[in-house]
């Protein structure tokens, strides 16, 4: 079963990257490309703990639904998703945050996966499914970055949050 491990500097409060990782608007905006939209569950806000959402987008050109439920969480140091429905065997993906210095977070994503198909779906894996999942993590990585390092954070979150 494959494993994604990816580790981000952000020069933000270690509060601000948590928040602005569990926020749909934030995750829609980040995987846009994709077409990417909550449509049901929670769909707009931040997720909280038990809520679950279900994504709608399109990958390898093929429209698809994902259900994930937030199944641990201990603000602002983690939270993990877990898949609850979708074409996934199964996943869990955890997101860890550490303040490395009064306002620096080191952002820990761990994606933990397992295709279905048996064998065949391990040959996915190898070829194209992890580097492509890598890819997206990055890219949304860098878009959670970029918005908690900039006033932009303030389109997504209230200063209460």
């Amino acid at each position: 079963m494959p494993i994604i491990r990816l580790t981000t500097l952000v020069n933000a409060s270690v509060e601000k990257v948590f928040d602005l990782s569990r926020c749909i608007d934030l995750h829609e905006s980040s995987m846009s490309a994709h077409g990417e939209k909550a449509v049901a569950g929670i769909t707009a806000g931040l997720i909280s703990p038990g809520e679950t959402v279900t994504w709608r987008a399109k990958h390898f050109g093929i429209w698809q639904h994902l259900t994930s439920r937030i199944t641990k969480y201990d603000r602002p140091n983690h939270f993990r998703d877990s898949m609850v429905k979708g074409a996934f065997k199964r996943f869990d993906h955890d997101h860890f945050f550490t303040a490395t210095a009064e306002t620096t977070t080191e952002m820990i994503d761990v994606f933990d996966y397992a295709s279905p198909l048996g064998l065949a779906g391990k040959i996915v894996d190898a070829l194209i499914l992890k580097s492509y999942m890598t890819q997206l993590l990055e890219e949304r990585n860098r878009v959670v970055k970029a918005v908690a390092e900039s006033e932009q954070w303030r389109k997504f979150l209230s200063e209460q949050s």
